[in-house]
């Protein structure tokens, strides 16, 4: 199997080095009839951070970053895995060990914030918490415990900063896009629209309440199973068919200039696989374009190798075993509503949609304000 590359750029682009980056020149010696000036070297201030904190069904996550010529440069990240979506599904509510280990990782968040202080923190939480009955409650306790001003965001705008992020892979690949994020207790589909010389334009969305956790939860080890997979797929499937009629994207994708973008750990997991990497490599998969043989492929080995095989995969590992093959459901129903040629894959989303936001927020407060023209 020829296995695609690569081809798209990377927004998280490290800061080029140029003159503008050095330390400037000595001043020339002060007059010796002035002792009193200091002789002082001028130093180019630093570029303010910021810091964007996104609390999901599955993970939490933390970014932080400065400005750069073509996106942020990235001082700092964070993933830890904390199911704060457990068993809700069942009971409705967030369960106490699984908000106990959400509390556990907000405190380590808060904790490197507080070693680096930043401009401006945007924190959100998302499908676990707008679902659940006592989300509003434990994002008080974790204000109370760790600091943090967590907000509840909207599924649109879920999609909107999913979009924002992802607008440079984007570029010049056609008329409109489908971008689709494959999350623990959702999935956002947001259907765009391209146009020259304008930024994208989100024209549709869809908030479907599954994701990797709620249907590991439900399916349990039948996931594993043929039968299992496919009645997943199927049921995905199913719940699409209203916004497929509402925008008729399959009539849109045979008459050419559409793109699907996946945003999530089962697309950029699926990239590994394609790619063959020996170890997950951020570089590779953002941006690679996955052709409909190298996802099915991909998916083939995946569904193949079973718990175990899926604990020691180093695109996998231990934590995302009973994880893996419901997000492929999800990725197989999407491409099978919408088989389009390929699939560009974006190891970015939410987070970086967030820091993007927030620093264009910034340069905007930081410009002079105009004079008045005279008439």
């Amino acid at each position: 199997m020829k296995t695609p590359q690569p081809t798209l750029p990377c927004l998280l682009a490290a800061v080029h080095k140029d003159d503008n980056d050095k330390m400037t020149s000595q001043p020339a010696p002060l007059p010796t009839d002035d002792p009193v000036r200091p002789y002082v070297r001028a130093e180019r201030p630093n570029p303010p951070a910021f810091a964007a904190l996104d609390l999901g069904t599955n993970n939490c996550r933390m970014l932080v970053g400065v400005p750069a010529a073509d996106g942020f440069r990235v001082l700092d990240s964070f993933s830890r895995t904390v199911r704060l979506g457990e068993g809700l599904h069942h009971t409705g509510c967030l369960c106490p060990p699984a908000m106990d280990r959400a509390i556990a990782a907000l405190a380590v968040c808060a904790e490197r914030l507080d070693r680096r202080p930043v401009r401006a923190l945007r924190a959100v939480a998302t499908e676990a918490c707008r679902r659940a009955s006592n989300g509003a409650a434990f994002l008080a306790r974790a204000k109370h415990e760790t600091g943090l001003p967590i907000t509840v965001i909207s599924a649109r705008e879920e999609a909107e900063l999913a979009m924002e992020s992802c607008t440079p892979l984007l570029a010049g690949t056609g008329r409109r896009a489908l971008l689709f994020d494959i999350g623990g207790g959702s999935t956002e589909l947001g259907w765009v629209r391209l146009d020259a010389g304008a930024d994208p334009r989100l024209v549709g969305y869809l908030s479907l309440p599954i994701g990797v956790v709620t249907l590991a939860e439900r399916f349990g080890p039948a996931g594993f199973t043929a039968a299992g997979f496919a009645a997943m797929v199927d049921e995905v499937a199913a719940q699409l068919a209203a916004f497929e009629q509402v925008h008729c994207i399959a009539r849109e994708l045979r008459h050419g200039g559409v793109t699907l973008l996946g945003t999530s750990g089962t697309v950029t997991t699926l990239a590994g696989v394609a790619l063959g990497l020996e170890r997950y490599r951020r570089q590779l998969v953002d941006g690679a374009v996955l052709t409909g043989a190298a996802a099915e492929a991909a998916l083939a080995v995946l569904r193949a190798l079973g718990p175990d095989g899926l604990s020691v995969h180093p695109c996998v590992g231990p934590d995302r075993v009973e994880f893996v093959l419901p997000g492929c459901a999800v990725f197989a129903a999407i491409t099978k509503v919408w088989p389009a040629p390929r699939v560009i894959v974006a190891d970015r989303g939410l987070r970086e949609g967030m820091l993007l936001r927030l620093m264009r927020a910034d340069r905007q407060r930081s410009r002079p304000a105009r004079r008045p023209t005279a008439a």
